[in-house]
């Protein structure tokens, strides 16, 4: 079994997909004393080859990576995302805009885990879907540790029957899309008390995530059984991160989040937009073909501002965002830690 210590950096940053995660956020976390993640989904093999290189140029810290695994893409799904077209095509008639073609993909997924066997970074955490077991077995004979993520108590035997590593536990505060492999719609566990379900169901290291913003409030996470403290919403104020303006402004100047499945098909949390408000009931359950139907829709509202038609990730304490360089950041969070 491969292993990372995370004795003395138990704080994470996590990786957020999309455009949030750089490799500059990453380095400047890790110079504050913050383990890094890179965000693998959505991305190229070529251009996350080049990210993992950069990043491995400036900074020596170890760090992770995090990838999709691929959901199953079953016949109802295409149907279903194209009612949801339908539906949809007004919307986006108004906005002018064409929306794109609902498809299945599963992000480069090989392609990707051979690059990441031959790089072998300290760890590799996997969402959505569950790596294969020759995959788990790939990874960690080139030293990388392998995660996977959960959502509900009931998932870990079936993560460690797969001989994984750690486990990345999401409460339901946690922003961005819900990383386990089973996508109910149904509301989920809270941070804390999953971790006292899931910490009473295996040895396993476990890493916390959803809703912490401070290095006060991932005391109490690891005192609830964590081994360590992933946070993702906490650094989209960074100037580093990737984060689109329309996105950070909303951060600080909306209130209220919901879970909803309208922007990609698979259930994640977003700040309460009138999209999220007109087609949560209508978004059916098919990842990726919603997320490719609604992507030209969504990038114009990133280009032109329009905060409505953007998918605008956040966990519940969005509203307690300190925007500062992400060094500094991390050290408070650090130093908070420290005297918690």
């Amino acid at each position: 079994m491969s292993s990372v210590d995370w004795s003395a950096h138990p704080l994470v940053l996590a990786p957020m997909a999309g455009g949030p995660a750089t490799v500059a956020l990453a380095a400047a976390a890790a110079e504050g004393g913050v383990f890094p993640f890179l965000a693998g989904a959505y991305l190229t093999p070529e251009r996350l080859r080049a990210d993992v290189a950069e990043l491995r140029a400036v900074t020596p810290t170890a760090f992770g990576v995090n990838v999709f695994a691929p959901s199953p893409d079953l016949p109802s799904m295409q149907q279903d995302a194209l009612a949801y077209a339908a539906s949809l095509a007004p919307w986006a008639a108004a906005a002018g805009v064409e929306l794109g073609t609902p498809r299945y993909d599963d992000d480069s997924f090989a392609a990707k885990v051979d690059l990441l066997v031959e790089a072998a970074p300290a760890l590799v955490s996997f969402a959505f879907g569950w790596p294969p077991a020759d995959v788990v077995g790939r990874l960690q004979e080139a030293g990388t540790a392998v995660w996977v993520t959960v959502n509900e108590p009931s998932e870990v035997e079936w993560a460690e029957a797969l001989g994984v590593d750690g486990l990345v536990v999401q409460g339901w505060e946690a922003g961005g899309h819900r990383g386990g492999p089973v996508d109910t719609g149904d509301p989920q566990l809270e941070l804390l008390p999953l971790l006292t379900e899931v910490s009473r169901r295996t040895d396993l290291p476990i890493m916390g995530a959803g809703g912490v913003m401070t290095g006060t409030e991932a005391a109490d996470v690891l005192r609830a059984g964590a081994t360590a403290v992933a946070l993702g919403t906490a650094f989209l104020g960074c100037p580093e991160a990737g984060t689109a303006p329309v996105h950070r402004h909303a951060l600080t100047h909306r209130s209220g989040t919901t879970v909803t499945r309208a922007f990609t098909g698979r259930s994640a949390r977003a700040l309460t937009t009138t999209w999220t408000e007109l087609f949560t009931e209508a978004a059916p359950a098919a990842y990726p073909h919603v997320h490719h139907l609604t992507a030209p829709l969504r990038a114009h509202g990133r280009a032109t501002g329009e905060a409505e038609l953007v998918n605008l990730w956040a966990g519940t304490g969005h509203a307690r965002l300190r925007s500062l360089p992400a060094a500094e950041l991390a050290r408070l969070l650090v130093d908070e830690l420290a005297h918690a």
